[in-house]
């Protein structure tokens, strides 16, 4: 047996088929969950209602900061370059056995919008409408509903241990919560006692 057991097991993503599969399985969770939006090897996921953007304009990642809530209408909303917006997904998705990985859609980035900025790992276990940083390098108009991004799924390897981070059970985009990592070890205070932004 190998020292580090993935030298001998090849990287595994699930087929569109397979997580056709995996879904009726109950074992990736994708709510509303629709056949059209399965591709060769990934799922498109569609954006929320919901936008929020941070009213000040230098964050400092201690702090919690306050934000501003936009929704989305047909019309639409045009996305600025000076700015971050953090949007959701429309679907509620996650895995216990499955490691998800979000993307924002090629077609999407050709028109100059970071759909997902860093955080494109999704750990096993979250189950989540799940957060997106949006960046846009010129103007673009984005719509609720539209199909903005693509999650794929990757078997693990090793003992799983399931997150129960600070964002599990998101409905609809949220702030960062870094400030509490600055938090001292057993602290019971509220973060509304850290200082204000």
């Amino acid at each position: 047996m190998a020292d580090y057991p993935w030298e001998s097991e090849p990287t595994v993503i699930l087929t569109g088929e397979e997580i056709i599969r995996q879904y009726h399985l109950q074992r990736i969770e994708i709510d509303p969950f629709s056949a059209e939006q399965v591709n060769p090897n990934s799922y498109d996921f569609r954006l929320g209602t919901e936008l929020l953007t941070y009213r000040n304009r230098e964050l400092d990642v201690q702090v919690r900061q306050p934000t501003e809530r936009t929704r989305l209408t047909e019309a639409g909303l045009v996305l600025q370059p000076d700015r971050v917006y953090l949007g959701s997904t429309m679907e509620k998705m996650g895995s216990d056995h499955y490691v998800p990985i979000i993307r924002g859609k090629s077609s999407l980035g050709r028109l100059g919008l970071f759909v997902n900025i860093t955080a494109d790992l999704i750990d096993i276990g979250s189950h989540n409408n799940w957060t997106l940083q949006f960046h846009a390098v010129q103007p673009v108009r984005i719509y609720p509903g539209m199909r903005i991004g693509q999650v794929t799924f990757w078997v693990p390897v090793g003992t799983i241990k399931l997150y129960s981070g600070k964002y599990q059970g998101s409905v609809g985009p949220r702030p960062s919560e870094a400030f509490r990592d600055f938090e001292a070890p057993g602290s019971t205070d509220s973060p509304d006692h850290l200082r204000p932004a």
